[in-house]
């Protein structure tokens, strides 16, 4: 593969992933870090990438918050799970959701649904199905978190207590036997009370988070009816879904 050909692989993959370790690159391609380095000076010296610590990245994408490099990520796959899901839900459904960018995309797959009853801790779910279709959105207060524009603590989840619902949907950080994990406290704290709000209780998560260790658990497989993900989970895992009685929907 010659140099040139290497560029528009690398262009490719960064428009495809967002920002990309230099050791990933290089992995992809099938070359030696060298290689991946000198590929890169080029393209950086003529503006079309930014080098960063370890990693490169489009110049469009640098500056974006955290959130919105999470979107990127996996984006197909979350997109196909939010679409499977979204057909799963009626027209005057009630529907809570946490934050996440799985979730996100949920609710962008709603836009074509009417008269929803939305429940969500999550700014950007609020400001996706607000005001249209006749929908009504409920939206958890307390302080907005600066990289996901969610409400957490005490406040948030007193108030979606006082809601049930047809469908409580989480997304979840990381999935392993014992169940769903995340990396932050409050966040597993509101996902936890999320799922026991809907008569339906459905995860929705992307292939890569099976197998990971969160720091936090937020419940274990019996406190879920149904996992929704892009491809079939680790056979470990999907006999602790069949142990607990929860189903897979596979997008």
């Amino acid at each position: 593969m010659g140099p040139s050909k290497r560029h528009r692989d690398i262009l490719r993959l960064l428009e495809q992933d967002g920002t990309v370790a230099i050791a990933e690159l290089a992995r992809k391609l099938n070359v030696s870090l060298e290689t991946v380095r000198r590929d890169i000076r080029p393209l950086a010296g003529n503006g079309s990438v930014v080098k960063m610590h370890g990693a490169v990245s489009l110049p469009s994408i640098v500056g974006e918050a955290p959130f919105e490099k999470r979107m990127r990520e996996n984006s197909e796959a979350k997109k196909a799970i939010a679409a499977a899901v979204a057909r799963t839900i009626r027209d005057g459904d009630s529907i809570m959701m946490d934050t996440g960018t799985t979730t996100s995309f949920l609710a962008r797959e709603l836009l074509g649904h009417r008269r929803l009853t939305v429940v969500t801790n999550s700014s950007d779910v609020a400001r996706t199905l607000a005001t249209v279709n006749d929908n009504r959105v409920y939206m958890a207060g307390g302080e907005l978190r600066s990289d996901n524009g969610a409400a957490f603590g005490t406040t948030a989840i007193d108030f979606v207590g006082r809601f049930t619902v047809t469908h409580a949907v989480i997304s979840t950080g990381a999935v392993n036997t014992d169940g769903m994990m995340d990396y932050d406290l409050e966040e597993a704290e509101f996902a936890r009370m999320v799922l026991t709000r809907g008569q339906r209780a459905l995860v929705v998560t992307d292939h890569s988070k099976f197998g990971r260790q969160g720091l936090v658990k937020v419940a274990g497989f019996d406190a879920v009816t149904e996992l929704a993900t892009d491809k079939a989970p680790p056979s470990d895992i999907a006999e602790a879904l069949r142990t607990a009685g929860a189903e897979l929907l596979l997008a």
